[in-house]
């Protein structure tokens, strides 16, 4: 699967931006490790993730710091509940700080890799993607002070469905999220084929919905026979009351994976990196309403190393045949 195409498809929603990249500059050329980076950016340190830039000139130290929140639900519900965030960073940067609520994983990914987004929450599936072709470096997610974190992905039906087991999907339609989303469509895909023998198009038909909301609603309304999602999506709004139990049931449920990865683009003065990082260490967590209140399954960040925390991803993604092809 070819990212080109994903990146592509945001280009009419960031026609704006005319920020060349670094791939133009004298540092595309430098004889580096790259892995699967793109050829803009450098792996000198072999961690996976780009490195800064030698030259301080091509650093970038903005007045205001443009920040995003994976695009899982509907953005307006979350520029509130960032909001006690926003300020914080606020706060420790010295510098104004705005919340741009994106409307695709595509359009987050370009934002970055045009330059116009300087630090972002992306989720799970899209975190390799956004390393290779974005210039993207997480430094952290979301955990309890127990150590658990992350979600699973489940394979959701209406209650009073038929469906039983994965294995029943075979002649039905199936709704994906996003090509980019791990439970929303990779980690189901690779799950499907190694464990019950079902290929995409070939033994069950695919929809995509856009976004695990939408499928969420589609299997709540009776618009899609099936559905894989987050089931901290789901969780979520279940507490918002946007659905009801009882009339959704899971009949597949994963290992649990990391959740969305916080980082900065790769550029970043690292002053300014540091009190970035420093504020998603000092948040006051339990001060803050609104992210009690949403995030349940944890109260804190945590460091993360994108090498390590992020292995069995980039495994699904080879399962699937994902190339990072960012040209």
């Amino acid at each position: 699967m070819k990212i080109r195409k994903i990146l592509a498809a945001a280009a009419g929603l960031l026609a704006a931006a005319s920020i060349s990249l670094l791939s133009s500059t004298a540092y595309s050329q430098e004889k580096c490790n790259r892995g699967t980076l793109d050829e803009a950016y450098c792996d000198r340190n072999f961690d996976q993730v780009a490195d800064l830039p030698l030259d301080p000139k091509d650093w970038v130290n903005p007045d205001t710091i443009i920040f995003t929140y994976t695009p899982v639900e509907d953005p307006a519900v979350y520029a509130s509940i960032w909001d006690g965030f926003v300020k914080h960073m606020e706060k420790v940067t010295g510098k104004k700080v705005v919340f741009f609520p994106v409307q695709s994983n595509a359009a987050q990914l370009e934002a970055m890799r045009s330059g116009r987004l300087h630090v972002a929450g992306f989720n799970t599936g899209s975190n390799p993607i956004a390393v290779s072709c974005a210039g993207f470096v997480p430094f952290g997610m979301m955990a309890k002070n127990d150590g658990s974190f992350g979600y699973e992905m489940e394979i959701i039906v209406p209650a009073d469905s038929p469906l039983k087991s994965p294995s029943d999907l075979k002649g039905k339609t199936l709704a994906f999220t996003s090509p980019t989303s791990n439970s929303g469509f990779k980690a189901p895909s690779a799950i499907l084929k190694g464990e019950f023998g079902l290929v995409k198009d070939k033994d069950f038909k695919a929809t995509f919905s856009g976004k695990h909301d939408n499928s969420i609603l589609g299997v709540y309304n009776g618009d899609y026979e099936a559905a894989s999602i987050a089931n901290s999506v789901l969780e979520r709004m279940m507490r918002r009351g946007v659905i009801k139990e009882g009339k959704i049931r899971s009949i597949y449920k994963s290992q649990t994976f990391p959740t969305t990865g916080y980082g900065t683009v790769y550029n970043l003065d690292p002053t300014l990196t540091a009190k970035i990082k420093q504020a998603f260490w000092t948040f006051p967590w339990k001060e803050d309403a609104n992210f009690v209140k949403e995030f349940k399954k944890a109260d804190r960040f945590i460091g993360i190393t994108h090498k390590y925390d992020w292995a069995v991803i980039r495994q699904i993604d080879k399962a699937n045949g994902v190339s990072y092809d960012c040209k």
